[in-house]
């Protein structure tokens, strides 16, 4: 049975060049990618093309645990659409709205099996929390 998408959502106040250059710059992408203070993401590579293969290694700080989140690229239209499919098949979808001085980020992605809904919305919803906030202290 095909569960339904999960979908998350911000706005993120500042304009919608520096939301796509935090969005896809490895640079910006290790500084933002984790869900928690006692998470990070020490290392990202991004090949931002169709075909073109994403990765983030995902640690906890403590290093008891951690793993690399691989996807490749079927759609990207830039400052609009990101489009890919996860490693394990499934798809997640990003798009970008231009709101004049703010962005409106979703993405909606196919959930996995091993974890409940409500968790995994949780999380790839505090990590876009972590990059409203790095974005937006990035401003001021």
């Amino acid at each position: 049975m095909k569960t339904e998408k999960i979908k998350i959502s911000s706005t993120i106040e500042t304009g919608i060049e520096k939301v796509w250059e935090c969005w896809v710059l490895p640079e910006h992408i290790t500084q933002w990618n984790f869900a928690s203070d006692d998470w990070c993401c020490p290392k990202a590579e991004n090949d931002l093309r169709v075909a073109g293969r994403y990765l983030a290694r995902m640690e906890a700080k403590d290093g008891s645990f951690g793993f690399d989140f691989e996807a490749i690229y079927d759609e990207v239209a830039p400052m609009k659409k990101i489009s890919y499919v996860m490693s394990d098949g499934r798809r997640a979808i990003t798009t970008f709205e231009s709101l004049g001085n703010e962005v409106k980020l979703t993405t909606e992605f196919d959930p996995e099996d091993q974890n409940p809904i409500d968790m995994q919305r949780d999380g790839w919803q505090a990590i876009l929390d972590n990059f409203k906030k790095y974005v937006e202290n990035l401003n001021g």
